[in-house]
């Protein structure tokens, strides 16, 4: 099978600058569990990448869509083509066309299994950043 042609970006940010404004807007925010989708060695694949995150809860999936939308807005001027899902805070979606986010409440992860799904595609798993401020294994038990 040939690889998928034509899903790349023509005009505007390059498919990857636009994923990397993405992730920094999911981390902003503290998105979990980062995963990006590569299908650029599939054919006929749906979009470029998939960019799969989770939130810890309702308005946590939510924040980060607008957290998203944002920062690809700001720094290239570039608007998802349609949003899906955004009142239920279970999951949402935004589609800049070439790049798909996937937003999901962490118990709702699972069950649409899209990393699984996809297997056939390159995936990297991102790190959590670590939270801010002391380490509890900083002090002692009293």
């Amino acid at each position: 099978m040939a690889p998928r042609e034509g899903r790349e970006r023509k005009e505007g940010p390059t498919t990857d600058v636009l994923v990397t404004s993405i992730v920094e807007g999911i981390q902003e925010v503290k998105g979990q569990k980062i995963c990006l989708v590569d299908f650029s060695t599939l054919p006929n694949s749906v979009a470029a990448r998939f960019v799969i995150c989770e939130a810890q809860s309702n308005t946590q999936v939510e924040a980060i869509a607008r957290s998203v939308e944002e920062f690809t807005e700001k720094q290239h001027d570039e608007s998802p083509w349609t949003k899906q899902g955004l009142r239920s805070g279970q999951w949402a979606l935004l589609d800049y066309a070439d790049v798909v986010v996937h937003i999901f409440h962490k118990d709702w992860r699972g069950h649409y299994g899209l990393e699984e799904l996809w297997a056939d595609a390159e995936q990297t798993h991102l790190p959590d950043p670590k939270p801010m401020g002391p380490d509890p294994e900083d002090y002692p038990e009293y």
